[in-house]
């Protein structure tokens, strides 16, 4: 096996995917494994740069590239060239506290720094990251790892996605006693119900709460902060609270007629499509023989394309503002800036196979609804000029039966907002100290997307590790948590 020129030897090969016709048929995960050889060639190819740009989350232009975890990809390819899958995988879990999902559905910062990407050929870091965790599972390395010693303080964590379990996973191996608070029935948060089960399959989530739980994390669902249980409740119960319940405040059409029946948030339609699949029930909403339209280009809406075909949809259309990317970098782009190319998604993919055409419509958005008898029945569209105003003259009819609003999100719920007397910025996300992670009530920390504003997986859980290491210098003085 070469070793330090493997990647002048083996052409990249990621992991095949099952066909959109087939694929199409469930909610399964679609993506089909390497043999084992394959795969210890793909590792090979890593150059273990002596400065590796794949794990230094370089900030570019306003973009970030390289993995924002700073995970040890040279070492763990290294060991798995190796043979040594099992130390690969206690390399990959110092940094990493749950590489099952960013293995999943991390859009690969660390691919697009890697230097093998200079000619669009990276080192397939992710699917790398998901054999070593996957074959940590199987082969029985992942046990639960419940802290020796208890600290005899007490954490509450508000909200149960990424950045929630991240914090929860942190102060719980400290040895603090940790509890999650989930309004919804099933803890993960957006992991659960925000990401659509053919991209994370949810007993892939359900396995790791399990895990969570054996090493002492507990988790208490049905229960919104603020309304179940009160601030004051909150402060009598524990020494301190960390808010990291997302960014779920979705953005709205400036339209008049967003209340008819038929048009949806997208956040809404996935939570829904997904608990019907873990439920094994009937969807609430159904995009089956309708005409379906989709108002924004990002994961979201992509998410959106794949799950309405996955129930049978007449058609779909995806809306995006903005112009169709270039097919390669620009001049003005180059590596290892962040490349701002077109993404055909398989989202994307699954509708050109059906429909023989991308369901995309680019510099194009809604102009005005139209409903019969009380329900959404059409819409308007309109073309947008390079400063996105319309362009008159441009305007179409559209057959649409449900309309789904995949625009992004706009900070934090009035409801935890009012309920915690909660600072916010212009973008309604929660003002925290200079530099920290601590609000201004010293007992109240804030981490991940409502901190943030809307963000990557992977951010979420570097905010919620360095959010739990100011925790833990709160609680007892220091910090150990590397």
């Amino acid at each position: 096996m070469a070793k330090n020129n493997g990647f002048l030897i083996y052409e990249r090969q990621e992991n095949p995917c099952v066909s959109p016709e087939k694929r199409l048929e469930s909610f399964d995960e679609f993506h089909v494994p390497l043999p084992y050889e394959k795969r210890m060639e793909q590792a090979a190819r890593c150059m273990h740069c002596g400065v590796p740009f794949c794990q230094s989350a370089l900030e570019l232009k306003g973009m970030v590239t390289g993995c924002p975890l700073h995970n040890l990809i040279p070492e763990w390819n290294e060991e798995l060239v190796a043979g040594n899958d099992e130390y690969a995988l206690k390399r990959l879990l110092k940094t990493n506290p749950f590489p099952e999902f960013t293995s999943r559905v991390c859009p690969a910062l660390c691919e697009k720094a890697c230097i093998n990407g200079i000619d669009s050929n990276a080192t397939t870091i992710h699917d790398n990251e998901n054999y070593i965790i996957e074959t940590g599972f199987a082969r029985g390395w992942m046990k639960p790892q419940p802290p020796a010693i208890r600290s005899g303080k007490k954490a509450a964590i508000i909200g149960s996605g990424p950045a929630g379990l991240s914090v929860a996973q942190y102060l719980n191996q400290r040895g603090h006693q940790v509890t999650v608070f989930e309004k919804a029935d099933r803890p993960g948060g957006l992991l659960m119900y925000g990401i659509p089960n053919m991209k994370l399959d949810k007993k892939v989530v359900d396995r790791r709460i399990s895990l969570m739980k054996d090493e002492g994390i507990q988790f208490a669902c049905h229960v919104e902060a603020g309304k179940d249980i009160s601030k004051e409740e909150l402060f009598q119960d524990f020494d301190v609270v960390v808010l990291a319940a997302g960014s779920r405040k979705p953005r709205s059409l400036n339209l008049e007629g967003m209340d008819l029946s038929g048009v949806m948030f997208a956040v809404d339609y996935l939570t829904d499509a997904t608990r019907s699949v873990v439920s094994n029930k009937k969807p609430l909403i159904s995009a089956k023989n309708k005409n379906v339209v989709i108002v924004g280009g990002g994961d979201t809406g992509n998410d959106c394309v794949g799950t309405a075909l996955r129930q049978h949809c007449k058609s779909v259309i995806q809306l995006e503002m903005t112009p169709m990317p270039p097919i390669e970098r620009t001049a003005d782009n180059p590596w290892p800036e962040w490349p701002k190319v077109a993404k055909f998604d398989y989202g994307q993919q699954e509708a050109a196979a059906v429909f023989g055409k991308d369901p995309r419509i680019f510099s194009t958005t809604v102009k005005r609804l139209i409903e019969k008898n009380g329900r959404l029945h059409e819409i308007e569209i309109v073309s947008l000029g390079p400063d996105f105003k319309p362009i008159e003259g441009t305007e179409k009819i559209l057959k649409c039966d449900l309309l789904l609003i995949a625009a992004g999100f706009i900070g934090i719920e009035d409801s935890l907002k009012e309920s915690f007397h909660l600072e916010t910025t212009p973008r309604n996300t929660i003002i925290t100290k200079e530099a920290s992670y601590q609000t201004q009530n010293p007992k109240i920390f804030a981490c991940g997307d409502c901190k943030r504003g809307q963000s990557l997986v992977v951010w979420a859980l570097e905010q919620g590790k360095q959010c739990a290491k100011e925790v833990d210098r709160y609680l007892m003085g220091y910090s150990n948590i590397e």
